[in-house]
């Protein structure tokens, strides 16, 4: 088993959906976990859910799109907890829109979410392990719409690509200094993000059928996973994109 104590995991918009399942996962494991997230609401409730499963969590009001907000956050986390280990770049949003009607600020908002949140919160990190030594490691969410064309969700699909692109580059160019990076590529999982497909039966019979498994996921199952990609002993694991979807994107 995955033993992760000592350990300190930031969880970038782990305050629910599937960044919440990941805290829980490296929590249980072992690991100190520290949420970044904007909602201080959503916060405290997830710090105190993962307090109650008998976790060590905190909490940082963190907008992953404001530079000077990330390197805050970097700095509050290292004065608390003396470093960090593992980042997991999780935080996202995905708004449906006829490719036709898609405005540029809603393609804007997308990526800059997505995309660029991703860039500010893996930049430092990197600096963190850069500076420090001694190596760390880091777990880029994607999506598996990245194997395939998402309709009405074209800044989404773009931007959960350029993430494929983005942790290829940095296990490249931070191996050398004891960094890993690799990619996590979780199909359908039934979050509150998605609760719209979720009532949509017509999209759930297809998109179920399509599945080998013949469900979606639920959060806690990405539990072990998380643990895994964040064990420092994996020292040769890196550039790696691990997809979890039940089997959806080879059949």
């Amino acid at each position: 088993m995955t033993d992760l104590t000592g350990r300190v995991v930031v969880v970038t918009g782990g305050n629910s959906g599937l960044g919440l399942g990941m805290a829980h996962g490296a929590g249980r494991a072992g690991a100190t976990v520290v949420i970044w997230a904007r909602t201080k609401t959503r916060n405290d409730s997830a710090v105190a859910e993962l307090t109650d499963a008998g976790i060590t969590a905190t909490a940082v009001a963190c907008d992953t799109t404001d530079e000077d907000a990330v390197a805050a956050a970097m700095r509050e986390t290292v004065d608390a907890h003396g470093a960090v280990d593992c980042l997991i770049a999780n935080a996202g949003i995905a708004e449906a829109a006829p490719y036709v009607d898609t405005s540029l600020e809603q393609w804007h908002r997308v990526l800059r979410t997505n995309l660029d949140g991703t860039f500010l919160c893996t930049r430092e990190a990197a600096r963190h392990y850069v500076e420090r030594g001694g190596g760390g490691s880091m777990i880029v969410v994607s999506s598996m719409v990245s194997r395939y064309g998402g309709a009405r969700q074209a800044a989404y699909t773009a931007s959960k690509n350029g993430l494929i692109g983005l942790g290829r580059t940095l296990a490249v160019e931070l191996a050398r200094y004891g960094v890993r990076v690799n990619i996590l590529v979780p199909g359908w999982t039934r979050t509150a993000m998605n609760t719209d497909l979720q009532a949509d039966d017509a999209f759930m019979a297809a998109t179920t059928a399509r599945t080998p498994v013949r469900r979606w996921a639920d959060a806690d199952e990405f539990h072990a996973v998380t643990a895994f990609l964040a064990d420092p002993t994996l020292t040769f694991h890196t550039g790696n994109e691990v997809v979890v979807d039940g089997g959806y994107t080879i059949f």
